[in-house]
Parts: structure tokens; sequence; C-alpha cells
């Protein structure tokens, strides 16, 4: 692996690491299977795009894109507590919406940025070498967020939250309206994967309609290698973790990539198939520690 290839794949670890923890807290905390994201990236992308396209402040723009993201997930939770949808079929259902609504909103495929600023421009201004600035500004927020994140889930909110994912019948003995933690947790997940679209969009300088198929699977798949390699006995544990195993899927993902054996070699065609052989070996590898152990 290069040095231009490991600085890019953790510039990505940490612009998608955002992605990951708006995963967990749907995924871990509220037991809520949500195919949302899938959608809710590109909406991010593209209300960033739009915005800023129109002469929108670029750092305005990622707080209307968080509120978008909000939103879509808002929508996918009301659908599954106050309509009783099914949970994994209301996503899927405000997904296929958002493919048409993020087209409505680009008024096409998809929005350029080239020749307009981005929140990165001040800091490549200052001196920082352009391939250094995405890395460093990224690291910087997506570690603040995860801090954000851990003090919330010690507030009374944030354990209910926990509370609500773990035992929802004890919760709601207690008085609890779950329903509203639900809308909250998953309009809280969607605006953070809504940040992190838009933020990759300044840093590819596009948004796309396509950009987000397979990030739910890319989530997930970070979310497990993470608690395998870091673990999750703690909630700042597992916090750091999901972000640490973006970091290290990207990493795994361009070592792939860059992977020759003969005249074999991966193609970026073959991300998905990579995709599920590291999530197999995530999920296979304590089971086969645990049984050499006890030999």
């Amino acid at each position: 692996m290069t040095w231009y290839a490991f600085i890019g794949a953790i510039e990505q670890g940490f612009v998608y690491g955002i992605m990951v923890l708006g995963v967990y807290l749907t995924f871990r905390i509220l037991d809520f299977p949500d195919l949302t994201v899938d959608g809710s990236l590109p909406l991010g992308a593209s209300i960033s795009a739009v915005a800023i396209t129109h002469g929108v402040n670029p750092f305005l723009s990622l707080a209307l894109a968080m509120g978008a993201g909000f939103l879509a997930g808002m929508v996918t939770a009301i659908l599954n507590t106050k309509l009783k949808i099914l949970h994994l079929l209301a996503s899927i259902l405000t997904m296929i919406s958002l493919y048409s609504i993020n087209i409505r909103i680009m008024d096409g495929p998809n929005v350029s940025l080239l020749g307009v600023n981005t929140i990165l421009d001040p800091f490549i201004s200052m001196g920082i070498p352009g391939y250094l600035a995405a890395p460093i500004i990224f690291g910087v927020i997506s570690i603040s967020i995860t801090l954000l994140i851990i003090l919330f889930m010690y507030t009374e909110l944030g354990q209910t939250m926990l509370a609500t994912g773990d035992n929802p019948k004890m919760i709601t003995s207690q008085g609890v309206n779950t329903h509203s933690i639900i809308i909250l947790g998953v309009g809280l997940s969607n605006a953070l994967v809504a940040l992190s679209g838009a933020l990759i969009a300044q840093n590819q300088g596009a948004a796309d309609v396509n950009m987000g198929v397979g990030t739910i699977v890319a989530g997930l798949a970070s979310v497990i290698v993470g608690e395998t390699v870091f673990g999750s006995k703690s909630i700042p544990r597992a916090c750091f973790a999901a972000l640490i195993g973006s970091i290290i899927y990207r990493l795994a993902i361009a070592l792939a990539l860059g992977l020759k054996l003969g005249n074999f070699s991966f193609a970026p065609s073959d991300l998905n198939l990579i995709t599920a052989i590291l999530v197999v070996l995530s999920l296979t590898t304590p089971q086969l520690k645990k049984r050499l152990i006890k030999k």
C-alpha cells in the first residue's frame, strides 16, 4: 500500500465513521434494523451540494443536511411505531422514496461542486496540504461526535434509549413513551449519516444519487469488525470501536484492492465480496479463538 493510499483509507475511515456511528445507534442501541441509511447518505450529500451551489455557506449546508437526515429517520420511525409497519419494511419504503426525492432536490442524478468553496478550502488556504486537510478535519469531527454520543448516552435520555433497545416492555411499564425514544433515536442516526454524506460530497466534489448504495452493508461490517478487534464492554469502548472499525474496514479494503496474486487481483467491483469476507472473518474469529483456547 502506498502512502497516499494509506492516507486516503484513513480519510475515508473517519468520514464514513460518522455514518458508522449512526448505524451503531440503530443497530446496537435501539435494535432497529434501518436501511434508510442507503437513502439518507445521498440525501445529505444532495442537500449540501445544492445549498452550496446556491450560495449557502458550506458549514451551514452541513446543518441543513443533518436536519433533512433527521426528518428522513423520523419518517421511518413513525411508519414503524405509529402505523405499525415492520421496521425493516418501513426503512426500505423510506429508502426507495429518498431515491426519487434526491433526484428532485438535485434536479438530476448528480450535482458538481467543482469551482465552489467547501469546508476544506479555509484550511487549505492556511497552508495545510490538500491531501492532509481532509483526514485532519474529518478526524476532528468524527472524534468530537464520538465523544458527544458517549456523553449523551450517560444522560437520562441516553439511558432511556439504551433501556428501550434492551427491554422495551420493562421501560414501557415505567411509563416511558418508547415510540418517542425510537423516533428520536432513528432520526439522530440518520442525521449523522446525512452529515457523513454531506462531508463526502464536499470532499469528492460532487453529489450523486447512487453514492449511498451499499452504505448499510459497509456500516454493519465496520461495527462488527470494530467490536471484534476493540471490544464493546462499555459505551465509550463500543462507540470508539465503531469509529476504529470504520478505519480498519477502509484499510482492509485498500489492502485487498492492492493485493496481487500472480495474474489475479481484486477490482473495485469486488467491493461487496471483500465486505462479505471481512464480516464472515469478524463473526467467526472469536468462536475459533474460544475453541483453540479450550483445546
